[in-house]
């Protein structure tokens, strides 16, 4: 029982989080409604973007008159491939509505308030810093057309990237986390070099998420992926693309055969050319990519500022001669990772954001 905004706020966005990765291009939004100061329904965005939250949290309700309307996001005002959500919103006879963000859709952006308003609905922007990174990926998403490019990478407590004698280089909590940041992401982007290695399948593994499977994209330009593969047994389940060179147009049959999905590329050296590689998932429907390689790939996305996020999972323990590199680590020395530091059982948690999108 309380009359705090910024009480309903947050429900809104714990419900928000729910979806988040799973919404495809659409955002994911929690929508609360309050009537007499109680709860009386609350949705969160559909996978894949719809219905709406807006929708879901007032469609089944029979007497919502008068009653609030608290939203993560500003609701939609055009007509897509479902009406806009300020429709239900006015049909409804809600009486307020409060939103944390503007919607940087230009078919909707600070257009909900000009409309609500018209038909006599209070309605209010509450700006919040405590969610202020929430919708950073779909606010790249809109700006650049491009996913939003997380990177994970594990290293010892001396730098070492590779355990010769083990598969792990930290520790069970810190995998866990892994699967729950694969949870948040609609796809994953790895290279055949490090599935080869690792023989990894790359889906969720944990209790309550484990039939979760991102689709995967694997940077094949020679096309060495081996055929004998753990993730093979996926193929079924999820899509899985190959990105390969044009010049192996001729190869990809077996590939196919298998299961596997062909995306041919001119090549992948520099900036220009992941961008584009980007832009042609971001129209595939993918909005948010977690980055699972080795090293030298993580260097290359540095260097060239193709990655938004990285989580650098540290081990308390050094491998010495029992680890190795297979490129230099000064670019993860050099970034010094300070926004983010949580201690996992012993291994530690460290987060970078990267600004120059």
């Amino acid at each position: 029982m309380t009359t705090n905004h910024n009480h309903y706020i947050d429900l809104a966005f714990q419900k928000a989080e729910k979806n988040l990765g799973r919404t495809r291009l659409n955002p994911s939004v929690g929508t609360v409604i309050v009537k007499n100061n109680t709860v009386i329904s609350s949705a969160v965005t559909s996978y894949n973007g719809r219905p709406h939250s807006e929708f879901k949290a007032l469609n089944n309700l029979k007497d919502c008159r008068g009653a609030s309307l608290y939203t993560t996001l500003e609701p939609c005002t055009h007509y897509g491939k479902t009406p806009p959500c300020i429709n239900i919103i006015i049909k409804k006879k809600i009486k307020k509505v409060f939103y944390a963000f503007e919607d940087p859709d230009l078919r909707t952006f600070k257009k909900a308030k000009k409309l609500l308003t018209k038909k006599g609905i209070i309605t209010k922007l509450i700006h919040t810093e405590k969610y202020k990174k929430f919708y950073q990926s779909y606010f790249l998403n809109k700006k650049l057309s491009i996913p939003y490019i997380v990177g994970k990478i594990a290293i010892s407590k001396d730098y070492l990237t590779i355990n010769k004698k083990n598969k792990w280089i930290t520790n069970e909590t810190s995998r866990n986390i892994v699967h729950l940041l694969r949870n948040r992401h609609d796809c994953i982007l790895s290279t055949s070099k490090s599935i080869n290695n690792d023989d990894s399948i790359l889906n969720c593994r944990i209790d309550g998420l484990n039939n979760y499977k991102p689709d995967l994209f694997i940077i094949d330009l020679r096309l060495k992926l081996k055929k004998n593969l753990s993730l093979n047994n996926y193929l079924d389940l999820r899509k899985t693309f190959l990105i390969t060179d044009k010049k192996n147009s001729s190869k990809t049959t077996s590939y196919k055969k298998l299961g596997y999905k062909i995306i041919f590329v001119n090549k992948l050296e520099d900036k220009n050319d992941f961008n584009l590689l980007y832009k042609r998932i971001y129209k595939m429907g993918y909005s948010r990519m977690l980055v699972e390689t080795g090293l030298t790939f993580i260097n290359t996305l540095i260097k060239n500022k193709m990655i938004h996020e990285l989580y650098i999972f540290k081990s308390d323990e050094n491998l010495g001669k029992n680890g190795k590199n297979n490129d230099t680590i000064n670019h993860l020395k050099k970034i010094h990772p300070k926004l983010l530091t949580i201690n996992l059982n012993g291994d530690k948690l460290l987060k970078k954001n990267f600004y120059y999108v």
